[in-house]
């Protein structure tokens, strides 16, 4: 998070896709994730144990080999496993290099993770191409690899998954190399330049493939007819794509066992979807920012396994929603930002199965939500920017199964909240208004599961954070809107379970504040911008090993002090402002 807040604001789409500099194993390529997303972060600090316990011998042996690596030449004589371990944790901590690469030569590793790590290029491949056959998967994100470097990884012929997203080094040329790859169920090539008509030729040999993730690029028009033999393939990702046509919906509808399928943001009109109707096995459907009508509606209602649908910034209008009635496998639904008001929640009375709706910046008010009344199973809801006051919420003390409630920018006062009391498994809690208060925070004590609360923009004071004391299960807090000093945030030392907090904006608080929070060893992610904080304050942070994120802009804290602190105390500090 930034040093303002960050919240959305009009109707910009949210590109989720975008690198962040964070590793990402193959198998989460192409995620579906469109709504209430949670951050997680790895809370493993040297060669603590788990649940801070005493690390166990095999982790102090990885992680004191790790400290020697300059030490040895290679371990190629070690079991495969543990070659594997230490492999990991040098890349977890950021100290394997091209020269401590060379230990691990011919030492069979199954998994090569590097996705945005910094320096890998080439050189780099010829070590990797060494495991052989025992070479499983490869992820080499935002590397300098060019098609020479592809061309060693031929002979790992096991490969069963290939990421290269975000490399610009690669031509369509270099993929004519994943001729023999045989093995290979996944592969990602987000935003690259060299996913062109001719280079989806060279995928039509890969016949096992279970899941294609082209998110961001621009040449695959007129491209999937290469893939028609691919008949194996469940998931498609092709998000971004903005030369995605029709014609090309048409070539995908040849394969029957697709099971997901990202489209969002393309130029595919009604007719392009009316060519899935033949999908039988789709269970997602992401077709969010599509230009569309209610004819879409009649389509889709035809695909009867669907159990997520992203219809998000499609033009949408009430008509046509009765449609989709018969969708009763639908669990997660997707509306936000359309011109759909009480008229179209009607028909969703009969989708009993739903556990997510979004209804963000679409025009319902409280009486719409009267239709939410039989959606026992819900557990997400997102309301914010939409009519919705505190008589609404009424509708929704029997939804006992909510876990998570968005009323930010929304019309709901104290009075409201008092209706949420009741909701037990209630765990996530936003009310970003300036409506809500300290009274009605103090109607929320009975909420004792929340996991997170963020209360950007509400008018909490000192004295209201005492309530706070009630949510000791509290993951993430947030509270933004200025109202806080030093006394505040005494109420707030002792939520212990805390991974995220983020006082941002109360530009009264001092280096106090950093003491009274070093007792929250748990963080990961700590904001403090726009305070009084200084250099002097940054001693207290020591304590706080697991923390990953800091954030102290328009501070009186200096980039050079931040980076000495982080050397000497903060080994997992891996993100910092000002920097």
């Amino acid at each position: 998070m930034g040093g303002v807040c960050s919240r959305k604001r009009g109707n910009q789409v949210n590109e989720d896709g975008v690198r962040t500099g964070v590793n990402r194993r193959y198998s989460k390529n192409g995620s579906s994730k469109w709504l209430l997303g949670t951050p997680f972060f790895r809370t493993t600090s040297g060669c603590q144990g788990e649940g801070g316990s005493c690390p166990s011998l095999m982790e102090l042996c990885i992680h004191k080999t790790c400290q020697d690596i300059d030490k040895y030449r290679s371990f190629s004589v070690l079991p495969r496993d543990i070659s594997q371990q230490i492999f990991d944790e040098l890349v977890r901590s950021h100290c394997l290099t091209d020269v401590s690469l060379e230990a691990f030569r011919d030492c069979a590793l199954e998994d090569i993770c590097l996705g945005d790590y910094s320096g890998v290029d080439d050189s780099w491949i010829d070590v990797i191409s060494s495991q052989g056959s025992s070479l499983l998967s490869v992820d080499l994100s935002g590397s300098d690899v060019t098609d020479s470097g592809l061309a060693l990884l031929k002979s790992c012929s096991s490969l069963q998954a290939l990421t290269f997203n975000y490399c610009d080094h690669i031509s369509a040329n270099g993929l004519r190399n994943f001729n023999g790859l045989s093995n290979l169920s996944s592969l990602s090539f987000r935003r690259s330049y060299a996913v062109t008509v001719e280079g989806m030729r060279a995928f039509s040999s890969l016949v096992n493939l279970l899941e294609l993730d082209l998110e961001r690029c621009s040449g695959v028009h007129g491209g999937f007819v290469y893939l028609k033999g691919l008949k194996k393939l469940k998931s498609l990702n092709i998000r971004y794509c903005k030369c995605v046509t029709d014609s090309d919906m048409e070539a995908i509808s040849e394969f029957t066992n697709l099971r997901e399928l990202q489209v969002s943001c393309s130029s595919i009109t009604d007719a392009g979807v009316s060519y899935l109707k033949g999908l039988q096995n789709l269970v997602l459907l992401n077709l969010e920012g599509c230009q569309l009508s209610a004819a879409c509606l009649d389509s889709i209602s035809a695909l009867v396994a669907l159990s997520y649908l992203n219809l998000s910034r499609c033009g949408l209008s009430d008509h046509g929603f009765d449609k989709l009635s018969g969708l009763k496998n639908l669990k997660v639904f997707n509306l936000a930002f359309n011109n759909i008001t009480y008229a179209c929640l009607v028909h969703l009375k009969g989708l009993s199965n739903l556990e997510t709706l979004n209804l963000d910046s679409c025009r319902i008010a409280d009486e719409g939500l009267a239709n939410l009344t039989g959606l026992l199973l819900l557990k997400h809801l997102e309301l914010s920017d939409t009519e919705v006051g505190s008589n609404g919420l009424r509708y929704l003390t029997g939804l006992m199964n909510l876990e998570s409630i968005n009323l930010s920018f929304t019309l709901v006062t104290d009075a409201g909240l008092k209706k949420l009391s009741g909701l037990s498994s209630l765990k996530s809690l936003n009310l970003d208004a300036r409506q809500i208060t300290d009274i009605g925070l103090a109607a929320l004590t009975s909420l004792a599961g929340l996991s997170h609360l963020d209360l950007f923009g509400a008018r909490i004071t000192d004295s209201g954070t005492q309530y706070l004391r009630c949510f000791k299960n509290l993951l993430s807090l947030e509270i933004c809107g200025g109202g806080l000093t030093d006394a505040g945030v005494k109420n707030i030392k002792d939520l212990t379970s805390l991974t995220l907090l983020n006082l941002s904006q109360n530009c009264n608080l001092t280096d106090k504040t950093l003491e009274l929070v070093s007792g929250l060893i748990a963080l990961v992610s700590l904001n403090v911008s726009n305070s009084r904080i200084t250099n002097d304050g940054l001693q207290h942070l020591k304590p706080l090993k697991n923390l990953r994120s800091l954030t102290l802009e328009s501070c009186k804290v200096t980039a050079p002090e931040i980076k000495k602190l982080q050397s000497s105390a903060l080994p997992n500090l891996a993100s910092f402002r000002p920097e």
